[in-house]
């Protein structure tokens, strides 16, 4: 990747052809460390003050942060990370969500495989994928992702329950004996991977909290299904709508200071 903290990022076609056929890549340092280490700040203070919040023996969710903290506002609109998440996706992208998911030291809890895509109540859409961009160093024994390769290609299978580690593999028993690859990484790295990809992250063995900040990028041209979801349901959309370019940004918004 070049042009780390810049408006734009450009990776390269061996980057792109990973990503498409593995459903999952590492871009390393789309942050430096120094900047992760800022937003790492801005995140522990957040989870005293953002009111969406959501926290589990696996770990503490606060959703919709760039609309609550202007210093994360920055991390989620980068637009060189939002670049990327286009190249590889092939696509022009708007912004579904983001979420800051902090796992607590000795957390004892696993995140068990899932894919994203089932939960959303989109139609129409070619691509959507999240950038997991770690704040802090995540080894293997802070939590880092495992993913299935190739496991994008199981479109059509319902929600899983993430309180049953085996719900996934009772749904799609063939993933169950497929290659499974762990990515640790550095502050200031990030994976991005494919909705459909399934993925877990073990859990938080060491003495301090794993923090990552998560981008969920869905194509520009995606719809409202008519299905439930917490970002949608107080908006009262009907079945069909396009999502709402206030709540739903089209990116990559460019102009921005960068941090």
């Amino acid at each position: 990747m070049t042009a780390t903290a810049s408006e734009t990022a450009t990776v390269s076609d061996e980057v792109i052809g990973r990503y498409r056929r593995d459903g999952f890549v590492r871009v390393p340092s789309v942050l430096s460390r120094e900047q992760a280490a800022k937003y790492a700040e801005a995140a522990s203070i957040a989870q005293s003050r953002i009111t969406d919040y959501h926290g589990t023996a696996t770990f503490t969710q606060l959703l919709s942060v760039w609309q609550q903290d202007d210093i994360l506002r920055d991390l989620t609109l980068h637009p060189a990370i939002a670049s990327i998440a286009q190249q590889l996706s092939g696509v022009s992208v708007r912004l579904w969500h983001d979420q800051l998911l902090i796992k607590a030291p000795h957390n004892g809890a696993a995140t068990h495989f899932h894919q994203d895509a089932p939960y959303w109540p989109h139609q129409g859409s070619r691509q959507a994928l999240s950038a997991w961009i770690a704040l802090v160093d995540v080894p293997v024994e802070r939590g880092c992702m495992t993913f299935i390769p190739g496991s994008q290609s199981n479109t059509a299978l319902r929600a899983q329950d993430l309180e049953d580690s085996n719900d996934l593999f009772n749904l799609a028993p063939e993933l169950r004996w497929e290659e499974r690859v762990t990515v640790p990484l550095r502050a200031g790295d990030c994976t991005f991977h494919n909705a459909y990809t399934a993925h877990t992250a073990t859990p938080n063995f060491t003495d301090e909290p794993r923090i990552a900040h998560v981008v969920i990028y869905i194509d520009a041209e995606t719809r409202f299904s008519g299905g439930p979801h917490p970002l949608t349901d107080p908006l009262g959309l009907a079945p069909d709508a396009d999502l709402p370019e206030e709540h739903f940004p089209r990116l990559p918004i460019t102009g921005r200071s960068r941090g």
